[in-house]
């Protein structure tokens, strides 16, 4: 029992990581640091968008539009935390 709870704990810990991963990868993205060109780093956007959109779509249908900037991430963060 308790290595299925370590299990889950290390796959949330994983996931977290991506969550902030994805989420510094959109700001280089928008601020155009890397070239979104590039096959390498347009694989490691869609591999991001993959991992993150099935849980950030629920949140941000319930979020308010607040232009260009978007918390969807935050709110799951602190949704794993807690």
């Amino acid at each position: 029992m308790i290595a299925l709870i370590q299990t889950i704990v290390l796959a949330l810990d994983i996931y977290w990581w991506i969550i902030i991963a994805s989420a510094i990868f959109s700001w280089l993205y928008a601020f155009n640091v890397v070239n979104s060109r590039n096959q390498f780093v347009d694989s490691v956007s869609n591999m991001l968008f993959r991992l993150t959109e099935p849980a950030l779509r629920p949140i941000r249908r319930f979020l308010p539009d607040l232009g260009g900037i978007d918390i969807s991430p935050i709110i799951l963060l602190l949704i794993l935390f807690f």
